[in-house]
C-alpha cells in the first residue's frame, strides 16, 4: 500500500477544486465495525461474524485474497451475504438483502458524521464534491438512496452499477472528473481499498487511503489535504448505532 500524499499548503491557498469521495465504508460506516450490533438484529449469537476486514485483516482470509487481487468487492461482498443468508436459513440473499436487513429504519444513520460534515467544509470553501462508486445502488438500493440527504449535497454521482466501470479502471477517474469539470492535478480521490488509490494516482489525481479502523483520523487528514482543516468537527460526535 502507497503511504498517503502529503503535502504541506500555505496558508490562504486552495491546493484542490474538487473531492472525490468512496461510498461504502468512507462515506458510511462499515458492516465490520458494526458485528455486534448486526448479530443481535439478525438474532445471531455474540461472535458469529468474526471477519473484520480491514478493521483486522488477520480475521478474514477471504478480505486478503481480496485485497491481494485474488477476488472483487462484489465478489467478497456476495460471498458473506450469502453466508449471512444460510445462517438465517435463507438461500441465494445477495449484498443488496444483506445491507437491507442490516440497515436500520433511517438510511440517514449510516452515514458517518465526520463524512458529512467534512462534505459540508469542502462545500463551503468553494469545492465541488463527488462520488465514485463500483456498488452504490448495487448494494443499497434506489430506496436507500433516495432518502439520503448526503446524495443531495453532492455534485457528480459515478456509479459502477450503471457505468459497468469499475475501479480501478481509469475510465471510472476521467467520467468523474469529466462530470465535475476539473483536470485529475486538481481534484483529491479517498478509497478504503489500495488499489483504488493506486489507480488514482495512475489517472493523475492525489488520492488518500482511507483507514476504516481510524475514519475519524482519515477525514482529518482529508481536510488537511483540502486546507479546510476544522479541529473541532470530530469532538463528541455521536456515534450511529443502526447504520451499515
Amino acid at each position: 500500500m502507497n503511504a498517503p500524499d502529503a503535502r504541506v499548503h500555505r496558508a490562504g491557498a486552495r491546493p484542490f477544486d474538487a473531492l472525490l469521495l468512496d461510498f461504502g465504508s468512507v462515506i458510511t460506516i462499515s458492516a465490520f465495525e458494526r458485528h455486534r450490533e448486526i448479530e443481535a438484529l439478525l438474532g445471531l449469537a455474540p461472535g458469529t461474524l468474526d471477519w473484520l476486514g480491514p478493521v483486522d485483516p488477520a480475521t478474514d482470509p477471504l478480505w486478503r485474497r481480496m485485497i491481494g487481487g485474488e477476488i472483487s468487492e462484489r465478489d467478497y461482498w456476495a460471498r458473506r451475504a450469502a453466508e449471512v443468508g444460510r445462517l438465517l436459513g435463507h438461500d441465494g440473499w445477495t449484498p443488496l438483502d444483506f445491507f437491507k436487513a442490516i440497515r436500520g429504519t433511517d438510511p440517514n444513520r449510516a452515514v458517518r458524521d465526520s463524512a458529512r460534515r467534512t462534505v459540508e467544509a469542502a462545500r463551503a470553501a468553494g469545492l465541488r464534491v463527488g462520488i465514485v462508486s463500483n456498488e452504490l445502488e448495487l448494494f443499497w438500493g434506489r430506496a436507500f438512496m433516495d432518502r439520503l440527504d448526503l446524495l443531495r449535497e453532492i455534485d457528480v454521482l459515478v456509479d459502477a452499477t450503471h457505468t459497468g466501470v469499475l475501479k480501478p479502471d481509469p475510465r471510472a477517474y476521467r467520467a468523474a472528473l469529466e462530470a465535475l469539470d476539473v483536470r485529475a492535478e486538481r481534484a483529491l480521490f479517498v478509497d478504503d481499498q489500495p488499489k483504488n488509490v493506486d489507480g488514482a494516482r495512475a489517472a493523475g489525481m492525489s488520492a488518500l487511503y482511507f483507514d476504516v479502523a481510524d475514519p475519524d483520523g482519515s477525514f482529518a487528514r482529508v481536510r488537511a489535504m483540502l486546507g479546510i482543516d476544522r479541529h473541532d468537527i470530530d469532538a463528541g460526535e455521536p456515534r450511529p448505532c443502526e447504520t451499515p
